[in-house]
């Protein structure tokens, strides 16, 4: 019941944030508003494992591409509605992610961090050199003028999508840390050694942790090429997503849902304030003194600060 309540309030939030954009009347806050929606999912998803599995994830770029260039791909070959899309690009993302759960989460601390960077570097190489979705030399997708389900460019649809997925991200999320599942994820993360010793199957759930994580940043990255038109490889891996991905959690805090997205909203509106008022060069910039401005201050972030 609790849950269905959380639900209703998320949609209600998510209507009202829809509407105050299209009454705005301004192009910009639907571009602004689509990459801050598209790190809550990101932030989202890096803290289901994370944050509450405590296995630190350096290949969210990884999970992020595929998504996009699964995209790609389909565009090129099958055209379907973006939500299909998107939706083949998280299951994609989320078997990749089992199968590097599979070989890697027998790894524990800075060993598996070091082999998920690995297997991003090993993802983009393989991109790079994939003729079909444009190699090196980056691929065009001609998005749509106009929205496909209501009156408005196809920059809003996008954001619609966006703040669907939101809501449903963190929802998922809000889910998990109040289940079995969660308490098992928490187990995990302060003491496997114990949790195995007390029968929890860790294995397993590592693995239901690294493919809800890989799923859903794939679903962020599938409305990418739409989004930008013309998608690379050092696009589409740029190192701003794993730094924001990691960051926003921890500047809001690792240890609940609601973290990840106050870091997210508040780190990803800064950066669109920053790139319009001053360069977008100072994105990362900010990130960084944040991130250890909070680290010092508030190691347990923003969530943290009201929290015993």
């Amino acid at each position: 019941m609790r849950d269905i309540r959380f639900i209703l309030l998320a949609l209600m939030v998510a209507v009202v944030v829809f509407a105050a954009a299209r009454l705005v009347g301004n192009a910009y806050v639907f571009f602004a508003g689509y990459v801050v929606l598209q790190y809550v999912v990101l932030a989202t998803a890096w803290n289901i494992l994370g944050g509450y599995t405590g296995y630190v994830n350096f290949g969210t770029a990884a999970f992020f591409a595929l998504g996009a260039y699964t995209t790609v791909a389909l565009h090129k070959t099958v055209p379907l509605p973006l939500p299909v899309m998107m939706l083949v690009g998280g299951v994609i993302s989320g078997v990749v992610g089992l199968g590097m759960g599979y070989l890697t989460l027998r790894l524990r601390g800075t060993f598996f961090s070091i082999a998920t960077l690995a297997m991003a570097v090993v993802a983009q190489t393989l991109i790079t050199n994939w003729d079909f979705v444009g190699g090196s030399r980056g691929a065009y997708v001609i998005r749509p003028a106009d929205s496909p389900i209501f009156p408005g460019d196809y920059i809003q649809y996008l954001f619609f999508i966006m703040l669907t997925l939101s809501v449903i991200c963190v929802a998922v999320a809000r889910a998990i840390q109040h289940s079995r599942l969660g308490y098992g994820f928490s187990a995990i993360r302060d003491d496997e050694s114990a949790a195995e010793a007390s029968g929890v199957p860790t294995l397993r759930l590592k693995l239901i942790a690294t493919a809800l994580s890989g799923g859903f940043m794939g679903m962020a990255g599938a409305p990418l090429p739409y989004y930008v038109t013309y998608l690379d490889p050092a696009s589409g891996f740029s190192l701003s997503y794993a730094v924001n991905t990691i960051a926003m959690p921890l500047i809001g805090g690792t240890s609940t849902w609601l973290g990840p997205v106050i870091g997210a909203v508040l780190l990803g509106t800064l950066q669109q304030v920053a790139t319009v008022t001053i360069s977008s060069a100072l994105s990362l910039l900010i990130v960084g003194l944040l991130l250890v401005g909070f680290v010092i201050a508030a190691p347990r972030g923003i969530v943290g600060w009201f929290r015993r």
